[in-house]
């Protein structure tokens, strides 16, 4: 069985034509690296809209079934910077574990990790990560949580990932 798995880039810029979507082809490129199990991208580029956020994260979820959504963009502290509330309007329960985690891990690298806002959160049987919208910063902050997110989608009753373990390193406890 393949795992569908939802990728969506939030950029005014991008959803213009105004430049390439880089942060969406590197969730891909990490999640390639770390995946051992079939999967398949489901991706969804929009601008940085409250309302059309929310939209993409409810069909990613609801009617394509993906057990795990990325979000990549608008977790900052400009005014359109939105993504984060659109992930709390559209979810059951909010993991944020995973945003103190991811900005753990960027403080190593830059002082400003402080102003991400990025979170996480359970939508019906789904798993949404909202990341920074750098490149660099998606493999390192995806490097941080990843470990946990199969056996969370495992608690979720989702399908079972599977990852390449000289790659990543992912936890399930032991029954």
């Amino acid at each position: 069985m393949v795992t569908k798995i939802g990728i969506l880039t939030v950029s005014d810029r991008a959803s213009r034509g105004q430049y390439d979507d880089l942060s969406g082809p590197a969730i891909v490129d990490t999640l390639t690296t770390y995946l051992s199990s079939p999967w398949q991208a489901v991706y969804r580029l929009v601008e940085d809209e409250q309302p059309l956020i929310e939209q993409a994260l409810c069909e990613l979820c609801d009617d394509e079934k993906c057990a795990l959504v990325i979000t990549t963009g608008g977790t900052g502290p400009a005014k359109r910077d939105v993504t984060p509330e659109a992930t709390e309007a559209v979810c059951d329960k909010m993991m944020p574990g995973f945003g103190e985690l991811m900005r753990q891990e960027s403080l190593k690298y830059v002082p400003t990790a402080i102003l991400s806002r990025q979170t996480a959160g359970i939508r019906h049987n789904s798993l949404i990560i909202n990341l920074p919208g750098k490149p660099k910063a998606i493999k390192q902050c995806l490097d941080a949580v990843f470990p946990a997110v199969p056996y969370c989608i495992d608690l979720l009753e989702g399908p079972f990932l599977t990852c390449d373990d000289t790659v990543i390193q992912v936890f399930r406890p032991k029954s």
